[in-house]
């Protein structure tokens, strides 16, 4: 009982980190934003192309470190990051919480920006977040499955480990709810190679997981991967 409660409280831990670690700007620091910040949230992409052309600092952060490309993917101002990246803003820069852009489009489940974010040279290899995670681990934590393929496609390291001994193969397990999204995204990432015998930090692996949680598709998946 001790182990299954300790058990628990790591995931709820997680989660609760998971879903606050991210901060988006708030209405005060909108109003307050000028130059390209206010540009990039309003998505003004003539203005951003003008001001970067008089020598605007493309890295200028605001109070959390946010650069007008992190808020311009907050905002999903698509055209406003085009604009961005095709001024020279660096894409690999991070914020307070250690995000990138990349991983902040993931998170959101919004493969529109991120497809702007990789065709214009933007990293899916990065690590990134308190947790040493990368983009595609919290895309597959929240069953973002569409955004998992795309992280794929875009070279993402399907095996890092992050700082909690979890790779992304492991958290669409302990951090999913074994629905059709996740179950998606253990398959988008077993087809592409993802090594299903890493186990946690308590030697425990995607497989034996699956089987305490009662996720009976995955555990399906997961038995067939073995036996190829």
């Amino acid at each position: 009982m001790k182990a299954l409660r300790a058990s628990a409280l790591l995931l709820a831990v997680s989660l609760a980190g998971a879903a606050s670690a991210q901060v988006p700007p708030s209405p005060a620091e909108i109003a307050a934003y000028a130059g390209l910040h206010a540009a990039a949230q309003r998505g003004d992409a003539n203005e951003i192309r003008r001001l970067a052309a008089g020598g605007a600092p493309l890295q200028a952060r605001d109070g959390h470190r946010r650069t007008p490309l992190h808020v311009a993917t907050f905002a999903r101002q698509r055209g406003a990051v085009a604009a961005l990246l095709d001024a020279g803003a660096d894409h690999a820069a991070l914020e307070d919480g250690r995000y990138d852009a990349v991983t902040i489009a993931a998170v959101a489940d919004d493969e529109e920006t991120l497809g702007v974010l990789l065709a214009r040279g933007a990293s899916a290899r990065l690590v990134t977040s308190r947790y040493d995670g990368t983009a595609l681990i919290a895309a597959a934590h929240l069953g973002h499955d569409g955004v998992v393929r795309r992280l794929i496609d875009a070279g993402a390291p399907l095996d890092h480990v992050n700082n909690l001994h979890w790779t992304a193969l492991i958290e669409a397990v302990v951090l999913g709810d074994g629905g059709p999204r996740h179950q998606a995204v253990l398959r988008a990432l077993l087809d592409a190679g993802a090594d299903a015998r890493l186990a946690d930090g308590r030697g425990r692996t995607p497989l034996m997981l699956a089987r305490e949680r009662g996720h009976e598709a995955m555990v399906r998946m997961l038995e067939a991967q073995r036996t190829r």
